[in-house]
């Protein structure tokens, strides 16, 4: 039995390659500049959570886009029907539409026709060419509106905009390697790497930052076509609606220092069209005071002393030197098309990124290292084979991480690390088959072709489960949670190379040098779980009732006490603050209990100078959200000056409401699917077993959560969705021999044939959840607060996944097969597999 070369050479080039492209990642900065630059020198990204910086979805606030649309309309109405002569009593806005009621009506056709020309067309979607507004006639009255399209594309049109201004307002204060990017049809994703102030950044992006200039009414009198704003100190003035110049005629906005007070102030410049504009307004009004106005409120009301006719000027007001320059930067850059609200917000400092890092990378570590000890003591010489492939495995998934341009996060890691898990399970599978082999008598190339064979089909079964719930996961997950999903997903896809393919080749070559008669996988410490008969359906009764009693505890647990919902399902603020020396949580409650934000809870996390605050969701808005975060901050340091907040996560109901939605949906979908998928593999009966088991797997897994306190989050829904993945993962394994066993013993009874599968995938069984568990182990000891609620409950969870394919899993299949066979009425062919073996003599039951 040989191997061709050119089969070994390909793996070889693929292995060379991926250690190639992986290697920049482990090389500093200063070795990588000095490697040829014919080599790869390309690293994987790291999330925010790993480096540190500031995350924020803001939406485009459709409500306003549309006012200002209208306003800009109901002046365009004004316009078009006084240059054709048509007389209207009145123009006016109602609503989301304009109102033109006509003194003759005998105009309404003429009107309406010239109204129409200020519809423009829609020019992308399924409404393509049609009229982006809607303009019927009653009589003498008018209405003008858009069409839902016309609003669709108007938002489409405004986040456009928006993604070019606000990628212009980030250059202008100098951030490095900014993520800016539209998410779903109204919403921009930022991400900014690095230490960032949230406060200014919400400033920079979600203010509109349209400037205009007006006039004060005379007399400072209100009045129609008169609003009344306020400045930063609460001052009114009586405001013209007309505006005498926008804010597009600025070409400059830079920061300077008043020479007398020697305060910032922001020096402006127009454009000569603006420039004119504003020297003749200026010649026209002098004695009279004037109005700079930003997002409706008033920055300065100065009094025109003196034509201006340089085209330049001056905001003074209470500017900090950052105010100031953010400022100037937003007028550089322009007006945002619309409002833009920030509806979720994630900052991380530095130093949080860097020991996320550091947990996530030792605990990867030590999580290897017992996988691989465990291979070594399990299968002696040939488990040094294993872990080769192992290694290999790891490395070219940062191959391929790198590749595709994915970013790490910390779930990411906990997703390679889980993914060693799942590649060692492969090795597993075919060790145990290849034991088996040589124990009926083959010799070593038959045993090794036997065994890779018979256990590929599991192997494929167990991985498409687990790449079904990372696809899911991937697609109604955010952020890191995806994160994890891909690299989950690529992790089961190398280990059919790593685990299967190249672990065949070198099995082969190495027993064809050797010259091995046949092959004998000893382990370091005997132990042989193999040829046993334990009889576990006579346990059927107690296993079942046992699940379903935990299953109906874990319900009332989640009724009450309830899951501790995390940041992301309930929304509001969450801080991580950490302090020098033990912080005092009684203290802390006291001091951020009397700002009057609400419900505030602490937790002590890590270690005792780390603490977790929680306040609810605030009533007013974004800014009311923004305000809290601000008031938490100045307490926090005011109770201990020597705390700092390392984390900040502040999440709108709109985004925490989606995300809840989301995260049931995921869920449902993915048991959904791996019905499907076992019911298509197996049969129906295999399918009803192993969904049954899953739902009471999921039930028991929520009641964790509830009777632990861990945070139900994101990253938990992670936790549930792999969970899923494994559960059935693991049913595949016994489900496989049982379909095997099938075949060979047609004439057994259903219940032996279900112990026997057991039996014989006992081992099997008991090595791949020792591995998975290994291997998050560490992680769910040493990898942080932000990743406790996915390997923590991962670790449960695979005890509970193991004991229910026994216990659970088996027993209903037993039941439906006895209640088929008393059930079934027609003969089967001999060519179907049945899960109910025909009785000594009699003919088979067919499949179907």
């Amino acid at each position: 039995m040989r191997t061709s070369p050119w089969l070994v050479l390909t793996y070889s080039v693929i292995i060379i390659v991926g250690l190639l492209i992986a290697l920049p990642n482990v090389l500093p900065q200063s070795t990588l500049q000095r490697i040829p630059a014919w080599l790869p020198h390309d690293q994987v990204s790291l999330g925010l959570d790993l480096r540190g910086g500031s995350h924020l979805v803001l939406e485009v606030d459709e409500a306003d886009l549309t006012k200002e649309r209208l306003q800009s309309l109901l002046q365009d109405a004004r316009r078009v029907l006084r240059e054709k002569g048509i007389q209207p009593k009145a123009v006016v806005r109602s609503q989301n539409q304009i109102v033109v009621t006509l003194a003759d009506a005998s105009q309404s056709d003429a009107a309406v026709t010239e109204l129409k020309t200020l519809a423009n067309p829609i020019s992308t979607g399924l409404s393509a060419g049609q009229a982006d507004l809607n303009v019927t006639a009653n009589g003498a009255t008018i209405t003008v509106g858009f069409s839902p399209a016309g609003i669709s594309a108007n938002v489409d049109n405004a986040v456009q905009q928006s993604l070019e201004v606000i990628r212009q307002r980030v250059d202008q204060v100098g951030v490095s390697e900014p993520t800016i990017q539209r998410i779903g049809g109204n919403r921009v994703l930022v991400q900014l790497p690095g230490a960032q102030d949230p406060s200014r950044l919400r400033e920079l992006l979600g203010s509109t930052a349209k400037m205009s200039f007006h006039m004060l009414a005379p007399n400072n009198q209100p009045g129609p076509g008169v609003t009344m704003m306020k400045d930063d100190e609460g001052n009114s003035y009586p405001v013209l609606d007309r505006v005498e110049i926008s804010g597009d005629r600025l070409s400059d906005a830079r920061v300077s220092f008043d020479p007398n007070t020697r305060e910032p102030v922001v020096s402006f410049r127009f454009d000569s069209a603006g420039a004119t504009r504003f020297a003749d307004i200026t010649r026209q009004n002098v004695g009279n005071p004037f109005a700079i106005v930003l997002d409706d409120k008033v920055l300065s009301a100065p009094v025109i002393r003196e034509p201006i006719t340089g085209g330049s000027g001056q905001i003074s007001g209470n500017f900090s030197a950052d105010s100031a320059t953010t400022l100037a930067a937003m007028l550089r850059a322009g007006a945002l098309p619309a409002k833009l609200t920030v509806i979720e917000e994630r900052t991380v400092g530095a130093d949080l990124g860097a020991d996320a890092i550091k947990m996530g990378v030792y605990s990867g570590i030590v999580g290897f290292a017992l996988v691989a000890a465990f291979i070594f003591v399990l299968y002696g010489t040939w488990g040094i084979l294993a872990n080769v492939a192992l290694l290999i495995h790891t490395i070219l998934t940062f191959s391929a991480l790198t590749l595709v341009g994915a970013t790490l996060t910390l779930p990411g890691i906990a997703g390679v690390v889980l993914g060693i898990g799942l590649a060692v399970d492969a090795n597993v599978l075919i060790n145990e088959r290849i034991r088996e082999e040589t124990r009926k008598g083959k010799g070593a190339f038959a045993a090794i072709d036997t065994g890779f064979n018979r256990a590929y089909s599991t192997i494929i079964d167990g991985n498409m489960t687990a790449l079904i719930a990372a696809a899911i996961l991937f697609y109604f997950g955010s952020g890191p949670v995806r994160g994890f999903a891909v690299t989950m997903a690529l992790g089961l896809i190398i280990s059919m190379f790593t685990s299967v393919a190249f672990v065949r080749v070198a099995m082969i070559e190495i027993t064809r040098r050797r010259k091995f008669k046949v092959l004998n996988i000893r382990p370091l410490i005997p132990f042989s779980p193999y040829d046993k008969h334990i009889q576990f359906m006579k346990a059927r009764f107690f296993g079942v009732t046992v699940s379903a009693l935990l299953s109906i505890a874990s319900v009332v647990l989640f009724i009450h006490p309830g899951l501790n919902y995390g940041v992301d399902f309930r929304g509001g603020i969450q801080m991580s603050v950490k302090t020098q020396g033990a912080a005092d949580l009684a203290k802390f409650r006291e001091g951020l209990d009397s700002l009057g934000l609400g419900e505030i809870t602490l937790q002590s996390f890590g270690d005792n100078n780390s603490i977790l605050v929680r306040a609810q969701r605030q009533e007013g808005g974004e800014e009311a959200q923004t305000a809290a975060v601000t008031k938490l901050k100045a307490e926090v340091a005011r109770i201990d000056p020597t705390a700092t907040v390392e984390g900040t996560d502040v999440i709108g109901p709109k985004v925490s409401g989606e995300l809840a939605s989301a995260g049931i949906l995921s869920v449902v979908i993915a048991s959904f699917a791996m019905l499907i998928y076992i019911w298509v593999r197996f049969e129906w009966p295999f399918a009803v077993g192993a969904i049954v088991t899953l739902v009471l797997d999921v039930t028991k897994a929520i009641g964790f959560f509830a009777i632990t306190g861990l945070d139900f989050n994101l990253t938990a829904i992670a936790a549930i969705l792999t969970l899923v993945g494994y559960s059935v993962n693991d049913k595949v394994v016994v489900y496989d021999r049982m379909r095997e066993n099938m075949r060979l013993y047609k004439s057994m009874p259903l219940r032996e044939i279900i112990d026997k599968s057991i039996n014989e995938t006992l081992a099997r069984s008991l090595y791949t959840n020792a591995t998975a568990f290994l291997a998050l182990v560490p992680m769910a000891i040493w990898g942080g607060s932000a990743v406790s609620s996915f390997a923590i409950p991962m670790v449960f969870g695979i005890l509970v996944a193991g004991a229910s394919s026994i216990f659970i899993a088996a027993p209903i299949l037993l039941f439906l097969g006895d209640w088929r066979r008393r059930h079934a009425k027609a003969p089967a062919s001999d060519e179907n597999v049945d899960i109910i073996p025909p009785e000594q003599g009699r003919p088979r039951k067919s499949a179907t």
